[in-house]
């Protein structure tokens, strides 16, 4: 036994690399840039997920916008190593088997952190129940819940199975983090544990029931980071559906369902909640947000962060490597971009954006201009998202190009396969690609994944964000952005509420709003700050001033680089929850 004190850390995505399309969007590649950072300080970490052996999907657009999916199945066997444990839970009455495929994550220091996929495409196992970590976020409400039982009753079998934990090869497991409150039932599993070493260790045979004391006793070791500033975006069972999935407790919870289960709900963000002695958000505004929408809890805010070394550019990392020597292990020091010369950094800038050009006329035939300022919106297809804020007005965005100057326009981004609204979203984009020709370049970049968001957050020369507030819990699209010198022009909810120096790191897009949680539509308004400030400072700065334009590429590594990412955000993790 090796004796240390894990942390364990659960998610339903991650994303780690493109070839393995096991990630949906940024809670995903948080979750990755999570694990590296830990590999990078030599966190005793272990992450547990599922193996979406047909991934999320693969997004086709049609001529008119119109998404659909493929299946992206990907080579399990050659990306990953198969386990030899197995374990099992018990779905509907029907034991499941399952397997770990693991992934090292390798640190700067050579420390490892393993992935472990969890598996039920086993030969053993019923046909519907080999698929049920085929697909993520797939199916129907069942599905999700059987996927979720997977993962975190599973996840915690699993776990003992490889020897955390247990009387074999590693230490305990000191903190579960949960993820977003997928992995909930983890909570569940790890009372039913506490309890049966009880009942096994008792002088005389005892009724197994789990018992307030034993709940009680699983509180110190979770940790729960929410990531949903909408009721909408809980998950929810009915207990009919619950009873029905989860059958392998044989009655032992029946006694605190009332508990778990208020309203014959349950609801995996009450359940993490509940069973954790730190909770936090994800960005100062949204533990604001997370305060008023569980105002019974003492939660707390880390922001998220990125794993600078990923998501630097090449030409971007020799800069730093050139001037800042050091940066990777002490992403602190890029503090000291200050001292690059503007010069130097505008020629890294062109480096990156002419690999963009390039990638862009590859896959859609679309001629961009080296020398035109170029926005760019990379984000999930989401309503809230707002990727349409920018076409409010048509007529007064051309008038811009013809009296500002030109600028051209890269979007990206999947819209969920049942999310019909979102996939409307992409579809007006193109109309308004058709209004907008010969008067501004647009291109809809498809299948949006890592190596897609590398080319995007480094090569455009500003980032745009316009979620509806307050419902951006943090986004870490912009934090990749300004590892490259990319400045964000934003509205200021999540993350770019501390980001944003006005003129300095970026711009904000209107003000800072006391919004409540029944959001406004504040489109007419975002959309007249935006096109004002478009037109009156950031163009003109651009094409007129390319010295002070520098200067704030200059300040967004120096002071939003240096401090948004997940080495500062896994420091406070240590401090405030794993080890504290």
């Amino acid at each position: 036994m090796d004796g240390k004190d894990y942390i364990a850390y659960f998610t339903m995505e991650i994303g780690l690399v493109e070839t393995m399309p096991t990630y949906a969007g940024g809670l995903g590649i948080l979750a990755g840039d999570t694990v590296r950072s830990a590999a990078d300080l030599g966190i005793p970490m272990v992450a547990v997920t599922l193996l979406h052996r047909k991934g999320y999907f693969r997004q086709r657009l049609d001529a008119s916008g119109w998404q659909s999916e493929e299946d992206a199945a990907w080579p399990v066997a050659e990306l990953l190593q198969e386990m030899e444990p197995r374990c099992s839970i018990e779905i509907e009455g029907r034991e499941v088997l399952l397997r770990a495929w693991k992934y090292e994550i390798k640190g700067m220091s050579g420390y490892s952190v393993p992935v472990y996929f969890l598996d039920t495409d086993i030969e053993q196992n019923a046909a519907p129940d080999r698929a049920i970590t085929d697909h993520l976020y797939g199916g129907d409400l069942r599905y999700r819940l059987c996927q979720e039982a997977v993962l975190g009753i599973g996840g915690v079998r699993m776990l003992r199975a490889l020897g955390y934990g247990g009387s074999r090869g590693h230490g305990e497991i000191k903190r579960f983090h949960m993820n977003e409150g997928h992995a909930a039932l983890l909570t569940l599993e790890l009372a039913y544990e506490l309890s049966s070493q009880a009942w096994d260790m008792a002088y005389e045979q005892t009724k197994h029931s789990i018992t307030p004391e034993m709940v009680h006793l699983v509180r110190p070791r979770c940790i729960f980071t929410t990531h949903t500033p909408v009721p909408a975006g809980q998950d929810k069972f009915s207990l009919d559906m619950v009873h029905q999935v989860i059958t392998g407790y044989q009655g032992a919870f029946a006694e605190r369902e009332k508990e778990f289960c208020p309203d014959n709900v349950l609801n995996m963000t009450q359940l993490a909640l509940d069973n954790s002695h730190y909770i936090n958000g994800v960005a100062k505004s949204h533990g604001h947000v997370a305060r008023r929408m569980f105002s019974k809890y003492d939660i707390h805010s880390i922001t998220n962060g990125v794993h600078v070394a990923t998501w630097a550019a090449s030409p971007i990392a020799k800069l730093f490597d050139e001037h800042i020597p050091g940066w990777r292990e002490d992403n602190s020091s890029l503090r000291y971009a200050l001292n690059i010369p503007q010069r130097d950094i505008w020629v890294a800038h062109r480096q990156a954006k002419g690999a963009l050009i390039e990638q862009v006329k590859q896959l859609t035939g679309a001629g961009l201009e080296p020398e035109v300022f170029t926005i760019g919106f990379a984000r999930r297809a989401a309503v809230y998202k707002r990727a349409e804020l920018l076409f409010w007005d048509t007529a007064r965005l051309i008038e811009i190009s013809k009296n500002a100057g030109p600028f051209q326009l890269i979007y990206a981004g999947k819209a969920h396969p049942q999310d019909t609204a979102g996939k409307e979203v992409i579809r007006r984009i193109h109309e308004v690609k058709e209004t907008l020709k010969g008067k501004i370049k647009l291109v809809y970049l498809e299948n949006y994944g890592i190596d897609l968001a590398k080319l995007i957050t480094s090569g455009v020369d500003l980032w745009l964000n316009t979620p509806q507030p307050p419902l951006e819990a943090s986004g870490t699209s912009g934090m990749k952005a300004a590892v490259n010198g990319i400045p964000s022009f934003s509205i200021l909810d999540g993350w770019w509420g501390e980001g944003c120096i006005e003129g300095v790191t970026g711009w904000a897009i209107g003000g800072d709003k006391d919004v409540s949680l029944e959001s406004q539509d504040t489109r007419a308004e975002d959309a007249r700050a935006l096109y004002n400030k478009l037109e009156m400072i950031i163009l003109p700065m651009f094409i007129n001033e390319p010295e002070r334009y520098a200067e704030v590429m200059r300040h967004s590594i120096a002071l939003n680089a240096s401090f948004f990412n997940t080495e500062r955000m896994l420091s406070q993790y240590i401090t405030k929850a794993y080890f504290k």
